[in-house]
C-alpha cells in the first residue's frame, strides 16, 4: 500500500513537473517575441578612430566574454572565481538535464556511469552553492547590491542540489525511498514557474545584450582588432 502511494506521488509529481516545464516555455516564448519587437539600438557616435568595427565580429566577441576570464579586470584578479561561476552553472544546466531525462526516460540516468555522474554533479554542486551563499553573506560588496530575490534564489538551488543527491541516488539503487525523487520534481517544478519571475531569467536577455553592447563598442573602436589572415 505505502509502495502504491509513494508510486502515485511519483507520477503526480512527473505530471506536474512536465506542466511547469511546458509553463516557462511557454512565458520564455512570449519574451522572446517581446524582445524581438524592439528594433534594435544604432550608436549615433561617430565610429572610433582607432578601429570602428560595425562587423558581426564585437558581438560575437562580447558573447563570448564570459568563457574569457583574462579579459575581464574581476576575473582576472579573482580567477577562482571565475572557476567556482563556471562550475556552478554546469551543474545548474546537468541539474536540470537530469530532472527532464530522468522523468522522459529513466533508464538513461540509470545507467552506471551517466548516473554516477549526475550523483556527483549534485554533491559539486550542492558545496558549491553553499559557498556561494557564504560569500552572498559575507562580501560587504555582494551584501549591499543584493536583492531578497538574491538570497532567495541562491539558498533555494543550494536545497535543490542537496536534494538532487538522493534524487540521483533514488535512480542508482543507492536510496530506495521514491519519495525523495518525488520532492526532487516538486522542487524543480517550483523552479520552473519561479525562473521566468526572477532575476535567474538573466541568461534569457544575456544573447541580446551583449549583442548590442558588443556592436556599440565596436563602433567606438573599443573592442580588440580581428587579426588579419
Amino acid at each position: 500500500m505505502e509502495h502504491a502511494q509513494s508510486t502515485t506521488l511519483v507520477q503526480v509529481a512527473e505530471i506536474v513537473h512536465w506542466i511547469a516545464l511546458a509553463f516557462m516555455g511557454a512565458v520564455y516564448t512570449k519574451r522572446l517575441f517581446w524582445i524581438l519587437n524592439f528594433k534594435p539600438g544604432k550608436d549615433r557616435q561617430t565610429p572610433g578612430e582607432r578601429h570602428g568595427d560595425t562587423s558581426i565580429f564585437p558581438a560575437l566577441y562580447s558573447m563570448a566574454n564570459v568563457a574569457m576570464p583574462n579579459k575581464m579586470e574581476s576575473t582576472r584578479k579573482d580567477f577562482p572565481f571565475w572557476v567556482n561561476f563556471v562550475i556552478f552553472h554546469i551543474c545548474a544546466f546537468s541539474g536540470i538535464f537530469f530532472a527532464i531525462i530522468s522523468s522522459a526516460y529513466p533508464p538513461f540516468v540509470k545507467f552506471w556511469p551517466l548516473g554516477l555522474y549526475f550523483d556527483l554533479i549534485f554533491v559539486v554542486g550542492f558545496l558549491v552553492a553553499m559557498s556561494r551563499v557564504y560569500r552572498r553573506f559575507t562580501n560587504p560588496v555582494l551584501k549591499l547590491v543584493s536583492s531578497p530575490d538574491d538570497y532567495f534564489a541562491i539558498m533555494t538551488l543550494t536545497v535543490w542540489f542537496f536534494i538532487g543527491i538522493f534524487a540521483a541516488g533514488y535512480h542508482l539503487g543507492f536510496v530506495h525511498n521514491p519519495n525523495v525523487y518525488a520532492a526532487f520534481l516538486f522542487v524543480t517544478s517550483f523552479f520552473l514557474f519561479y525562473v521566468p519571475f526572477s532575476k535567474i531569467s538573466h541568461y534569457l536577455y544575456y544573447p541580446f545584450t551583449r549583442y548590442y553592447i558588443g556592436k556599440t563598442l565596436g563602433h567606438r573602436g573599443s573592442m580588440p582588432v580581428p587579426k588579419q589572415s
